[in-house]
């Protein structure tokens, strides 16, 4: 009897700790970090419960059934208190959906575009199903809505009001906002106001969400945020947007370097643009036509041991470290190498 009490009292244990720990009936971690560097958990696919569901325009929707419960709430509450309409734009892809996108991109585009451009299947946080993208809808003075639905429409200036509503709310359902301005470097990702995560805690989203900047990687200790400077200088040939735009690339790919803590980064100086780097640009991506040139020069710490990329000295600061940009006068910015040149 007193042997069946002890196992009893321990299964307990186990069961309070797991809950504490943000794991749900069937398994998951609520509080997984899924990123460029940290892979969905083991068995995760398997564990979860989803439903489905088709929004404004047509699209089937899979997402996590606790967190499509609390979206369901979010978005009551914006549309009884705030006239906001919301709609899920997306959420869970699995595993092997990525692979077929990634598969069908290396087959048109090779295998170098294709790693640019698509997320590595095992590390986007969409597969975790606890990750939505919205969008939202506009009541016209005749009662019809109108879907505000492709990134460059949601992201306009006259929307900003309506994020700013959307995110005041996130926390009360246990959702945080993923992917915050200035954090490309910690996150991986530039400013998504419509991508959010669901942690099933609402105190603890609060907790994160009342620290401006503040990121998952960060608040689970992942990363260190020692804060970054960039300097944008001055320039005759681009304005602040167009060097705005090439450093999030930068920061980006940053984040991937495991271990190591940005400190500051800056604008090289018109110098950079010259026919000479333009040909070696353009040697690197055959075939672009790029015609314009951006460097940007950064110093960061590297980890003190750094066994996932033993390439880094340890403990060390690197400084004036190289990242080279190149794009047409019509296109967005490529990063095509860094490193000291």
């Amino acid at each position: 009897m007193k042997r069946k009490m002890i196992l009893a009292m321990a299964l307990a244990m186990i069961l309070a700790i797991g809950c504490s720990a943000g794991y749900a009936a069937g398994g998951i971690d609520y509080l997984a970090l899924v990123n460029k560097l940290h892979s969905l958990p083991e068995n995760w696919e398997e564990a979860l419960e989803t439903v489905k569901i088709t929004n404004s325009v047509g699209d089937e929707v899979e997402v996590e059934k606790k967190a499509y419960d609390a979206y369901l709430l979010l978005k009551d509450d914006l549309e009884k208190n705030d006239g906001i309409y919301l709609e899920l734009d997306s959420a869970r892809r699995s595993v092997a959906a990525q692979q077929e996108i990634m598969d069908r991109y290396i087959e048109k585009y090779g295998a170098d575009y294709a790693a640019k451009t698509v997320a590595t299947p095992g590390y986007s946080e969409h597969h975790t199903g606890l990750a939505l993208d919205l969008y939202f809808k506009i009541r016209n003075e005749d009662g019809a809505f109108t879907d505000v639905y492709y990134n460059e429409d949601m992201t306009k200036p006259e929307y900003d009001g309506i994020w700013e509503k959307i995110h005041a709310k996130l926390a009360d359902y246990g959702f945080i906002l993923r992917y915050l301005k200035d954090k490309e470097h910690l996150t991986g990702y530039g400013y998504e106001p419509w991508h959010i995560r669901y942690i099933d805690d609402a105190e603890k989203a609060k907790e994160i969400m009342a620290q401006p900047g503040m990121t998952l990687e960060v608040y689970l200790g992942a990363v260190k945020d020692p804060g970054l400077t960039v300097d944008y200088g001055t320039s005759d040939l681009y304005t602040r947007k167009d060097l705005e735009e090439a450093a999030v690339q930068v920061k980006c790919k940053f984040a991937s370097f495991d271990g190591c803590e940005l400190h500051s980064l800056r604008y090289a100086g018109d110098g950079c643009n010259t026919e000479e780097n333009l040909r070696r640009m353009n040697a690197l991506d055959e075939g672009k036509g790029y015609t314009q040139v951006v460097e940007f020069v950064s110093d960061f710490h590297s980890p003190v041991n750094p066994e996932k990329d033993p390439s880094w000295e340890p403990d060390t600061e690197y400084t004036d470290y190289e990242w080279w940009l190149a794009r047409k006068a019509d296109g967005g910015w490529q990063l095509l190498t860094w490193g000291y040149q």
